[in-house]
């Protein structure tokens, strides 16, 4: 069955349709279409199937049709086609000529795609070539040798008779030694669209023009006061740079009348690049400085001037894989509340770094592919619009023209349901001029047959290109939409007009069930693994934030590095998503590793009791506080820790810092007791790994008794001959009496330190009895 909306309607004015039906039987009636094809030697037509299969007769020879310019010409236009022909054949050919063959007006979009995947020349579907002055003559044509060909032909000489879209072929005429005769050895086809005047209605347009890349930054951090971002390569800014992807999408799109899609971690990506930076080197452990501050500057100033009085709608941060959450991350638990706060975080980095506010409520999922699981999911952040596409809600009631691509789906949520044909015009390989050119008129012939379905009834089209277009994919959806605008049957409009545009009652609204999904897009989803890693890398950051002075210089960009592990711009790319994930689970854990217990290898005590010292060191550039260390006994009867088996104290240690802990200890036996030192936050959580090692626990030995005895020995000893030289000095000045007294008291006589001087201890007076030049010390009688 052919696709809905392929058929044109029956509204056209009575002499339009004359018109149409009488060009259309001049140019498809066989016999006329025999008549005006080029003579042909008796036999040829005859050969010409089994010439095409062995890639001689109409493939002798290659035609490239490289340019069409003015895309959509008017009447007083000239029109000018140019392109090269090759010789791929192992005879010369000689006199070639390159003409143009207007073929028949085409009645619906099913005739434009079947004309475009015609190949070689197919007699009677053609066209009548134009008159023979308006050629591009060669003498010979060598084999192998490509040369190039112009020929440029007033419009009103191609005799274009209704509005529509025509059929433009360019064919090479020529003959050789093995096939003397003149023929047609290589052709190429197009479309011209015709539209003198403009319709009653209009066609809206919505082109989206995204601003979407790969992952660039890393999670990880310079270890500076001011967190220098890692990039992972040099990427970014070759994409920024004159020429680069990013570059050309912007300075295209500044010159159109699109919808910017822009995913915010891009824009927060570049405003990184304006600052210091580093980038990862190829052994992945040390970085390099980046350099290309003053590009990335230049990007964000031209792109805030682009979207200046534009609509722009932002993504999620990191543009999310809807589908891959609806399919394998609902059943991860805390899955979608990433969605939420990524569309939370992309709304504001857009409005921050751009100055504009931006519109939330679209979600895109990849492809335009939806299912009421997909549905869901992108609904749950606030979402009230999903971008759909055609070949995934498929028309079912047999409509004869493309409806409006807004639709009711149920549960105020609304469909955008973009157009198949235009949506995927560019995806191929653009590099090629042929190619490019090719795409661009083919897209046009679409939207002007979108429009002549039916005239007289207006309807609001949306294009959804590809995420992330190459240069020159880029660079042909510009020149389409130029064309576009030259063109007389489509007008702009932006994406939130075209979800509020009245729905066709007509128009399917069934989502399509989860069967339908098509399974090579379902090969590419992030599996549920990928998202279990999420959960456990985000369960230990939370474990991680809480002894954390400064949370926000590790909360925040490790949430927009988990962000980054659910993108869409992983499909595809399934060993880089795994690699990606792995870089943020181990750098989060290297953080978490910079605070630490000291490991040691024992202690030992000798005694009773004694303290143990056990350190615990912060390596990271905040402070960390709200810890607990904890010392534990393994043998609590044999070693107590403080007042029993375990002991815990506070921990709080600047950055860059280690403290020690002493925690008190008794013991009741000799020998090893093990024990074991473990870090914990305040909600009794550990952190860390535990430090365990051995207490060695002595009596005192008979060697040290003696050692103390003998001290205190001495000591006793000493004091007794203090005490006895004192009393002996006593009596002395005693029996010296006063006329002696102030010689005495000099030191300097026999008395003072002789001990063998006899001496009289009782003082002659009452007023002697105590000493004012001695000690103090109270002498008895």
């Amino acid at each position: 069955m052919a696709e809905a909306a392929d058929f044109p309607g029956t509204s056209p004015s009575p002499v339009r349709r004359w018109l149409r039906r009488t060009a259309a039987l001049l140019v498809s009636t066989p016999l006329l279409a025999g008549l005006l094809q080029v003579p042909a030697a008796p036999g040829a037509q005859a050969a010409a199937p089994s010439a095409q299969a062995d890639a001689t007769g109409s493939r002798s020879v290659d035609v490239s049709l490289d340019k069409v310019t003015p895309t959509t010409p008017g009447e007083d236009d000239t029109l000018v086609v140019s392109g090269t022909v090759t010789n791929n054949s192992k005879q010369t050919v000689t006199g070639a000529k390159v003409g143009l063959r207007v073929g028949p007006v085409l009645n619906s979009r099913s005739e434009i795609d079947a004309a475009a995947k015609r190949t070689g020349f197919q007699p009677g579907s053609e066209g009548t070539e134009v008159d023979g002055k308006y050629v591009d003559k060669f003498a010979k044509l060598v084999p192998g040798v490509r040369q190039d060909f112009s020929i440029s032909v007033p419009v009103k000489a191609l005799d274009l008779g209704a509005d529509g879209v025509y059929q433009l072929g360019v064919a090479l005429t020529g003959q050789s030694s093995a096939q003397p005769y003149p023929q047609v050895l290589g052709a190429e086809r197009t479309f011209l669209p015709w539209q003198t005047d403009a319709p009653d209605a209009k066609t809206k347009t919505t082109y989206l023009w995204p601003l979407i890349s790969a992952t660039h930054l890393t999670a990880k951090t310079g270890s500076d006061e001011q967190q220098t971002p890692v990039f992972k390569n040099d990427d970014l800014a070759d994409e920024l740079a004159s020429g680069g992807r990013l570059e050309q999408l912007l300075s295209l799109g500044s010159k159109l009348d699109v919808t910017w899609v822009i995913d915010p971690d891009l824009l927060a990506s570049v405003e990184a690049m304006t600052k210091n930076y580093r980038i990862q080197n190829e052994d992945g452990s040390t970085t390099r400085a980046g350099r290309h501050q003053a590009v990335a500057n230049q990007w964000l100033n031209d792109l805030e001037s682009a979207v200046k009085g534009k609509k722009v709608v932002a993504l999620p941060f990191a543009d999310p894989d809807l589908a891959s959450l609806a399919h394998n991350g609902k059943a991860v638990s805390g899955s979608l509340g990433h969605l939420k706060e990524a569309t939370e975080v992309g709304a504001k980095a857009v409005e921050t770094i751009l100055h504009v506010k931006p519109s939330t409520d679209f979600a895109w999922p990849a492809d335009g592919a939806v299912d009421p699981s997909i549905v869901d999911v992108a609904t749950s952040a606030g979402a009230h619009t999903v971008i759909a596409r055609g070949d995934s809600m498929r028309e079912t009631n047999g409509l004869q023209y493309a409806p409006t691509a807004a639709r009711p789906i149920g549960g105020g949520t609304t469909a955008v349901v973009a157009d198949t044909r235009l949506s995927t015009a560019f995806e191929g390989d653009m590099t090629e001029a042929e190619n490019s050119t090719l795409a661009v008129q083919e897209f046009l012939a679409q939207s002007l047959m979108v429009n002549l379905q039916d005239p007289d009834k207006q309807r609001s089209i949306v294009v959804a290109p590809q995420r992330m277009p190459s240069v020159s994919q880029a660079q042909a959806m510009a020149k389409a939409l130029t064309g576009l605008a030259d063109g007389q049957w489509s007008q702009p409009e932006d994406l939130s007009a075209a979800a509020k545009a009245k729905p066709d009652p007509q128009a399917t609204t069934r989502v399509p069930s989860a069967s339908a999904y098509p399974s090579s897009l379902r090969k590419q989803e992030l599996p549920q693994k990928a998202f279990e890693k999420i959960q456990n890398t985000q369960n230990r950051l939370q474990r991680f934030q809480v002894i954390l002075t400064e949370k926000d210089r590790v909360v925040t960009p490790f949430g927009r590095a988990i962000d980054r592990e659910m993108s869409t711009s992983w499909r595809g790319h399934p060993a880089e998503a795994r690699a990606y994930q792995s870089s943020v689970w181990d750098y989060l854990n290297e953080l978490t590793e910079q605070v630490a217990l000291i490991p040691r290898s024992g202690a030992k005590l000798s005694g009773r009791s004694a303290t143990i010292p056990v350190s615990v060191q912060n390596n990271l550039v905040q402070g960390v506080d709200h810890l607990v260390l904890r010392l534990c006994s393994r043998n609590p009867t044999r070693l107590k820790i403080g007042d029993g088996q375990c002991e815990e104290k506070p921990i709080k240690i600047s950055g860059g810092h280690s403290q020690s802990v002493k925690f008190t200890t008794t013991a009741n036996a000799n020998g090893p007791v093990p024990v074991y030192a473990q870090l914990y936050t305040e909600d009794n959580e550990p952190y860390g790994a535990a430090v365990p090692f051995e207490v060695n626990v002595t009596e005192f030995t008979l060697t040290v008794m003696l050692v103390i005895a003998g001290g205190l020995l001495l000591l006793v000893l000493a004091g007794f001959r203090m005490y006895t030289q004192r009393k002996r000095a006593a009596r002395k000045r005693a029996q010296e009496g006063p006329d002696t007294g102030s010689e005495g008291d000099s030191g300097d006589g026999p008395g003072a330190g002789d001990p063998e001087q006899p001496s009289d201890p009782t003082p002659d007076t009452a007023a002697e009895s105590t000493d004012p030049s001695d000690t103090g010390e109270r002498v008895d009688r």
